[in-house]
């Protein structure tokens, strides 16, 4: 099969990894793989020469391979590693040439060197448009025949939902563009017979994250991490100067970008599309709101307004007018900044390198089990499980979000979103606004315990400042135990305020500091505490100690009454080792530092060439941070606990880098990463790896490492770690109110807690689930700290096969 993909309507972070994993995963499975430049204008425009340019090195010593090369019949991975047409990708220098059209070549075979690194370039190199000529029957004619002329029978769309719709109705019409030019003399009776059918799937490159049926659209994580940080960036001058900012970003008819960094980024007041201000006088509203935080002290003010932001009547909300109430009503000093196409841009993040290649891998497995009577697929997300549904389903609800948001029905618009987008929006307006009045009856109310346990982990701060801002709102006191169980038994307990964690959803670390003692330390001494502070409830935030600490409080219920009270367990650790949930708070942040510090590592190692680096994570015995890792960075090997090390292991692999150093055209050689976790072997060490290396690579390679120890656990919290926070706190929040209210039924002094209020809140597929403590021990490993099950063992194998390690050795 031949396989072309290319990349239509705007650019987003992740479309080259897109491109690159299609490409790469389309040779692992025997097909010829093309790229189309210039999205569906390349299609239209096609090749008008053919010929392989002379400039092209032959790799080669064998006859039989070049002429295979020539011809385009290349037979497997090797012949495939540097043929290609993707010198014409480039300017002839080497440096790509993005947005450029070398003359009349849009359809090009791509080898599987050809995208090399391509994950962590923004955009697309292989360029997009959007083409009238393409929304024309005589130009999907032209397409098609421009297809056929190639060979290529299968068509894999990156692009929004007009993209995705023309790429459907172009499969559509696509038998009738095949007998025509056949009536017309410009396809043969084989080409007839063999292109009768075009296989097409799509994948979505949006940064407004606008399309239905999936979680997040490719782009929309890193356009999300521009947002964050220049919001992070503002606040510092917002608040030293005491001024109010009105932020405009991207989202005609989406308002996740808003809303998302509203709540990662502690915003005063947000403007959407699909839930407009419920009363014309949306001025008053917000002035309110935002005055009430003035008076308590807060010195900065940030309003976050969609470029598609309406109000009930549909007018327009621009951020000019809203920065003129601000300053008319109130007197604040305020600006306005637009950020564009700052959005856009910039190295795509951890999940915007991970997502398109996993989604890229699953659309040529859809593209090479499509039949006639198969629907064309979109390839989405659901939490960590990629997923096919059909494509003009997802189209057409999102775009009856826009017709509904058109109609004034803004109801139908919220119950299209997803159920996360709805719970943000709940979960924005408990975390953003200061309430006076306490919603919670004086009997009902709790005095609720917060506790770091373990490492720090980006989120600990954001999930802290939401369940107390709940706490407020509600009417229950929330206190702040420093130092975990050590500052419990020492008295470090205070009661924290609304203000007073304001500026917590971007700090990374622990504000109430942590540490791994567990309660066991002295279980009576922590049972006194508990009843001399009249704790009603306990949040724990943190790791597999955190898990531990709950567990060892539960069991201690038998012995002592001021256990008998609901606890709950937030993970946070970048390890990512809770059992049964398949996301702790940190994993995110800590990905995003180990791409950061990997990809500087890998330009030293690519500007010596022959160099490999071995690089030292952190996980515990968990190897899902150097899984992850290796594949958002492309590293050609990982050694993970999980799967341990030995000689047989460490001679295939010395075997695949000088096969694959030995393949690299001369003075076209990279550096090339290997990740290994730290407690991956006892024996086969980080240095002992090193060296093993650098001496077995003799002339083709040498080696360094680098150790990224602590780097790991600290930094600015990624924005999903931060909303991520905010909805899990404040669903433990209620999940503690809801027991508490269950023990207020019964008699005081024979007050008994059942198993079930103490557990773990866990994401499961795209469900939140609590697991009660005492289940959570049966799914886990606690030798080795870890669950028994992970959902990302998998993810390995897809490392190695992208580096082509499986086919060469």
């Amino acid at each position: 099969m031949k396989l072309a993909v290319l990349t239509s309507g705007g650019d987003s972070a992740g479309m080259s990894a897109v491109v690159r994993a299609v490409v790469k995963a389309g040779i692992l499975s025997g097909c010829e793989t093309w790229i189309v430049r210039e999205g569906y204008e390349g299609l239209v425009r096609g090749n008008t020469d053919t010929q392989i340019p002379p400039t092209i090195e032959e790799p080669f010593a064998d006859p039989a391979a070049r002429q295979r090369v020539r011809s385009g019949k290349a037979t497997n991975l090797v012949e495939n590693l540097r043929f290609g047409d993707g010198d014409l990708l480039r300017d002839g220098t080497g440096d790509h040439a993005r947005g450029r059209t070398l003359k009349g070549r849009y359809i090009v075979r791509a080898g599987w060197d050809d995208v090399r690194g391509w994950f962590a370039e923004g955009g697309t190199l292989i360029g997009t448009a959007r083409s009238k000529t393409f929304r024309t029957p005589a130009g999907r004619l032209a397409a098609a025949y421009n297809l056929i002329k190639e060979g290529i029978d299968a068509l894999v769309v990156c692009g929004g939902d007009g993209s995705l719709t023309g790429a459907d109705l172009f499969r559509s019409e696509w038998p009738s563009f095949v007998t025509t030019l056949h009536s017309e003399g410009k396809i043969t009776d084989e080409q007839l017979s063999k292109h009768g059918h075009l296989r097409i799937v799509g994948l979505v490159g949006s940064i407004d994250n606008d399309m239905s049926l999936t979680d997040l659209t490719i782009g929309a994580p890193t356009a999300l991490h521009r947002i964050c940080e220049a919001i992070d960036n503002i606040n510092s001058t917002a608040a030293s100067h005491s001024r109010a900012f009105v932020l405009e970003v991207m989202g005609r008819h989406c308002g996740w970008l808003a809303l998302l960094a509203g709540v990662s980024a502690g915003a005063d007041f947000i403007f959407i599309p699909e839930r407009p201000p419920q009363t014309d006088s949306w001025e008053d509203e917000m002035c309110d709101a935002i005055q009430m935080h003035r008076e308590v002290g807060k010195r900065k003010t940030l309003v976050i307004v969609a470029e598609g932001a309406h109000d009930s009547n549909l007018k327009p909300i621009r951020a000019d007018y809203v920065r003129d109430v601000l300053t008319e009503r109130l007197g604040l000093d305020s600006r306005v900044t637009t950020l564009g196409h700052i959005q856009r841009g910039g190295r795509p993040c951890a999940y915007d390198r991970i997502l398109p290649t996993l989604q890229g891998i699953e659309a040529v497995k859809a593209v090479l089990e499509a039949t006639p009577d198969t629907p064309s697929y979109m390839i989405g997300v659901s939490e960590n499980k990629i997923t096919r549904v059909p494509l003009m389903e997802a189209v057409a609800m999102t775009r009856a979000v826009a017709d509904a948001i058109a109609a004034k029905d803004f109801a139908k618009a919220m119950s299209l979103r997803d159920p996360e987008f709805l719970q943000s929006l709940d979960g924005f307006m408990t975390t953003s606004l200061l309430y006076k009045e306490k919603m919670l009856s004086e009997e009902k109310r709790m005095r609720v315990a917060i506790m770091h346990i373990g490492a720090p982990a980006g989120g600990m701060n954001a999930a802290t400042r939401a369940a107390v801002r709940y706490c407020i709102k509600q009417g229950h006191t929330p206190l702040a135990v420093h130092n975990g169980f050590k500052g419990l038994l020492d008295d470090a307990i205070h009661e924290l305020s609304w203000l007073g964690v304001d500026g917590w959803t971007s700090r990374g670390g622990s504000e109430l500091g942590t540490n791994r003692t567990l309660p066991s330390v002295d279980l009576g001494a922590v049972a006194a505490r508990f009843q001399q502070h009249n704790f009603h409830a306990l949040m724990l935030i943190g790791g597999f100690e955190a898990f531990n600490a709950l567990l060892i409080l539960e069991n201690g219920r038998s012995l002592y009454p001021a256990f008998h009270i609901p606890m709950v367990h937030l993970p946070a650790t970048i390890s990512n080792n809770v059992p049964m949930t398949e996301f702790s708070l940190g994993s995110d942040t800590s990905l995003n530092a180990l791409v950061d510090a990997c990809d500087a590592i890998k330009q030293s190692a690519s500007a010596s060439r022959n160099r490999v680096f071995v690089v030292e994570t952190q996980g515990g015995q968990c190897g899902y941070i150097a899984t992850m890792g290796a594949l958002a960075t492309g590293a050609s090997l990982v050694y993970t606990p999980e799967q341990g090390m030995d000689l047989d292991m460490l001679r295939a692999d010395v075997k695949f880098l000088k096969i694959r150093y030995g393949l690299d055209a001369k003075g076209k050689s990279e550096g090339r990463l290997v990740i290994r976790n730290e407690c991956a072997s006892k024996v086969y060490t980080t240095s002992m790896l090193t060296d093993m290396f650098r001496v077995e690579g003799g002339g083709l390679f040498d080696s360094r490492y680098a150790s990224l120890g602590h780097i790991l656990q600290g930094g600015v919290p990624t924005p999903m770690d931060r909303a991520r926070a905010a909805r899990l706190s404040l669903r433990c929040m209620a999940f503690l109110e809801e027991h508490h209210q269950s023990l207020l039924a019964q008699p005081l002094k024979s007050r008994c807690a059942p198993p079930e209020s103490a557990a773990v809140i866990t994401i499961q597929r795209s469900a939140l689930k609590w697991v009660p403590v005492t289940e959570m021990v049966k799914h886990a490993d606690m030798k080795n700290r870890r669950g028994k099950e992970v959902w990302w063992e998998s993810v390995k194998v897809w490392v190695e096969a992208l580096s082509g390690r499986s086919e060469l050795v």
